[in-house]
């Protein structure tokens, strides 16, 4: 109240001396495109606009991995500002048709800098948020509307980037392409800290600050939602209309507000002379991105595409011979940030009544094929991973009220099927207001209107999650909320002979991460168990009293604790004698030893996928890895490490010599493992066993010779013809060997999200764990016809041994964007369990 009122008198004492705050110019003591912006300095700005006016409300919603702080900032007439609250929750009433009072203010969020080195965006930000509390026109647009702005989704990104520009720059900058400031080291300042792509986690929350900024986003749930980015230089400006594909839950007002905001940018650009493009290249598809997400969630999402990127730094000349600047860059997207305002204004009223409607219809006349969708699983820890997931996005489920059988479409056998319904099945119903983005993320099989599309086709929940599932065409009353049983550490023995934990999730593997670091004693049974009538797929853990004398009498208040704080429940046992099987004394139940692990990173190597195994192992699993620099590898003394992990990428730096290092220290007992484009650098090698795939289906395509009619495609049908040769993130039924340690936790079948079309034959000597068998085709997204011939009867997951250890092939990244929640226990497999 005190600050409240500080700011009114001092906003009174600028009016009476007719002075204004400082532009950003003013404020940094530079004009915005001399130079970049320390994020911490675009921070002070806007501090200093909410210290100084009373119409502006600056809101921390968390901090980066590096502690950077997330902020947005609310703008609007100080009448709007004055009931800012009463504003939001009138605005979430219209969600679920709660009593409340009603208005017709627009609501635009314009988020910049999701990837760190489009860096323009920040600046225009600070040059927009004046213009709004500054210019006459927009003091007429803020009466009727509240501007949210988060000026860098991206903190860490974006320092990375501006600390190497500033530190590499000329005094005055050099627009040659070849010069060094136009050249970012690896891994550029696109990600995160933990080099994810924010823009592609939307939906999926896997990073903190997306986490945080979708808790602040939909507890304002706003109408329209810019998305600011940068592309290649020689693209000039992208803005709405977006390109086919839309998904076919957008709504047809959706579609329209593009073309009418798309319109009104067009017409300041034809103004200026500046170049621009509409209905091209971004789509509106993937449910994960900063336009599709917000749309999918009722807003009019957009993404708008400045030419510039890294690459460009203050100034870049580009392919015309034409200099583009910092300053042009600012220019442009500042214009579409006003424009964006303006129409939103003067489209308040429809804004907000059809975004009334579409929450209205969600609930009471859901538009999707599938009313109802049903989970069935034995395995807590999936389910309770699911609601987790479905509370991140507001997603509504219960129980059945009663228990039935039905007939509904079955994820794992991909046709209709009948299943009994019971209360422990987790269901959740397409009335309710998040129907659609439901629709969008539980659908078996996106509907394509076009195959060109800028991102994967398919990420179906129900596979990512490894979970049975059914979709009903008809709605089943639910009771909302589903509730867990607690987990027990152990049964009552108080002296236990040893405790055994069934191995069936990731949450099993937090819990052995912990005890190995603990230095307890923990074994794997490579064999099934049946004791004291408990029967144990192979994998089991095993922890006995024997070989854990140094815990003393602690010993089972030990394990009984790490087993409560891990939410785990053991089974103690009195005796190793089994009923049938091995004996809990047995070698097949072998000793697992807390491995020293090395990541390959740095040049050369795919960020994203590095990336994904660094987040994984201290994020989630809390387990200790040394990440090795690309640049010194050949130095490193292998020896060190019992595990070497080779994300994707070209591996070209290892020379001769360290590769014969890296084979005898596998022969010696290190294992291998190498992820995606990691495989080719052993394909066809001498000693390992990963061969070219050549299948007669393949050998027969290459020799058949093209049609008359495909000799006579057209050019403008060249780029289409290329997609018959990629598959863009389908999803295809893997079959497992659920005997091999690298599939333990799973069944008979896996669902693997396949990125690429690399092939690659049976291995002749060694464990073909993972396979396509047959024809190819995927159950889920798209596959280029000749991408999906040539993969079938191909290699997914392998194991090679060799001497005494192993290599791991895994031709499909099982951690991919870390929302492919079902390929977790295999990565992990691949690092603790196989031997």
């Amino acid at each position: 109240m005190k600050k409240l009122l500080l700011a009114c008198l001092l906003m009174a004492n600028i009016i009476a001396s007719g002075q204004s705050v400082q532009s950003p110019d003013e404020f940094l003591g530079y004009t915005l495109g001399d130079q970049f912006t320390r994020h911490h300095q675009v921070i002070d700005y806007y501090e200093y606009l909410a210290e100084s006016l009373p119409n502006v409300t600056l809101q921390t919603y968390g901090e980066t991995y590096e502690h950077r702080p997330l902020k947005i900032a609310i703008i609007s007439s100080q009448e709007n500002i004055n009931k800012l609250e009463e504003i939001r929750k009138s605005n979430l009433n219209r969600l679920t048709a709660s009593e409340g009072q009603k208005n017709d203010l627009a609501i635009v969020w314009l988020s910049y800098n999701i990837h760190g080195n489009e860096a323009s965006s920040t600046e225009a930000s600070m040059k927009t948020i004046y213009a709004l509390l500054s210019e006459e026109k927009a003091k007429t647009w803020l009466k009727n509307t509240v501007v949210i702005i988060d000026p860098c989704v991206n903190p860490d990104g974006r320092d990375r980037y501006v600390n190497f520009y500033n530190q590499y720059a000329n005094k005055n900058f050099n627009p040659l392409g070849d010069a060094i400031e136009h050249h970012e080291p690896w891994p550029g300042g696109r990600p995160n800290h933990y080099l994810f792509d924010l823009n592609r986690d939307w939906a999926w929350q896997t990073q903190i600050e997306s986490q945080q900024r979708s808790k602040i986003y939909h507890q304002w749930m706003p109408h329209v939602h810019v998305d600011y980015h940068e592309q290649f230089i020689n693209n000039p400006y992208y803005f709405a209309p977006a390109a086919e594909p839309f998904h076919e839950i957008i709504t047809p007002w959706q579609r329209e507000f593009q073309t009418m905001i798309g319109k009104n940018h067009a017409k300041y650009f034809d103004e200026q002379g500046w170049l621009y493009f509409t209905r091209e290249l971004f789509d509106l598809l993937y449910p994960s991105y900063g336009d599709t997400y917000p749309t999918y969630n009722g807003a009019i999402g957009m993404t708008y595409e400045q030419a510039g990127h890294g690459y460009a730094g203050l100034g870049i000349i580009t392919e015309y011979g034409d200099t583009l600047t910092l300053k042009d860059r600012i220019d442009h997207h500042f214009t579409t940030g006003l424009s964006t305002v303006e129409i939103s204004s003067k489209n308040a009223t429809k804004l907000v009544s059809e975004f009334e409607n579409y929450f209205k219809n969600n609930r009471t006349n859901p538009s999707s094929k599938y009313k109802s969708y049903v989970i069935h699983s034995d395995n807590v820890d999936k389910i309770r991973a699911l609601t987790q997931f479905l509370d991140k996005n507001h997603i509504e489920y219960g129980t059945a009220t009663k228990n039935a059988s039905y007939k509904g479409y079955s994820y794992v056998s991909n046709a209709e099927s009948s299943f009994s319904l019971s209360d422990k099945d987790l269901v959740i119903s397409a009335y309710q207001p998040q129907s659609r983005l439901l629709t969008a993320l539980f659908e078996p099989n996106t509907k394509l209107s076009d195959t060109l599309t800028y991102d994967i086709t398919a990420w179906s929940i129900p596979f990512a999650y490894g979970v049975d599932a059914y979709a009903l065409t008809e709605k089943l009353s639910i009771s909302n909320g589903y509730t867990f049983e607690e987990a027990k550490a152990s049964n009552s023995e108080k002296r236990a002979y040893a405790y055994v934990l069934p191995y069936q999730s990731v949450e099993d593997v937090k819990f052995l991460s912990a005890a190995i670091q603990k230095k307890i004693n923990v074994r794997v049974s490579h064999k099934p168990l049946k004791i004291q009538g408990h029967s144990f797929d192979p994998g089991a853990l095993v922890i006995t009293r024997r070989n854990n004398e140094k815990l003393g009498s602690e010993f089972d208040q030990t394990i009984k604790s790490l087993a409560d704080q891990y939410g785990r429940q053991l089974i103690s046992l009195t005796t190793g004698f089994s009923e049938n099987g091995v004996d809990l004394g047995s070698g097949e139940i072998a000793r697992l030893e807390a491995p020293k692990i090395a990541v390959i990173t740095g040049d050369h190597i795919y960020s994203l996928n590095f990336g994904e195994i660094w987040h994984f192992f201290e994020q989630q699993i809390h387990y200790p890895i040394t990440n090795i620099g690309s640049e010194y590898i050949s130095y490193t003394n292998f020896s060190d490490y019992d595990v070497i992990i080779m994300p994707s990428g070209g591996y070209s730096f290892l020379n001769d010599k360290t590769m014969e290092e890296l084979k005898g220290w596998v022969k010696s007992g290190g294992k291998l493992i190498a992820i995606g484009g990691a495989l080719s650098t052993f394909r066809d090698k001498n000693g390992f066993g990963l061969k070219r795939f050549n299948s007669d289906q393949e050998k027969k395509a290459q020799e058949t010779e093209p049609t008359m009619e495909e000799k006579l495609n057209p050019y403008n049908l060249k780029e289409r013809e290329r997609l018959s040769d990629e598959i863009f993130g389908a999803i295809y039924k893997v079959n497992m060997d659920k005997t091999n340690p690298l599939a333990y936790g799973y069944g008979a079948t896996y669902y693997s999200l396949k990125t690429s079309s690399s092939k690659y034959a049976y291995l002749e000597e060694g464990s073909n764990v993972g396979v396509l068998k047959g024809a190819s085709t995927p159950i889920s997204g798209f596959a280029g016809y000749k991408a999906a011939k040539k993969l079938e009867n191909s290699l997914v997951f392998g194991v090679q041994s060799m001497g005494r250890g192993n290599v791991v092939y895994l031709v499909d990244d099982p951690l991919f964007r870390s929302f492919w929640e079902n390929g977790k226990l295999l990565f992990s497999n691949a690092v603790f369990l196989v031997d």
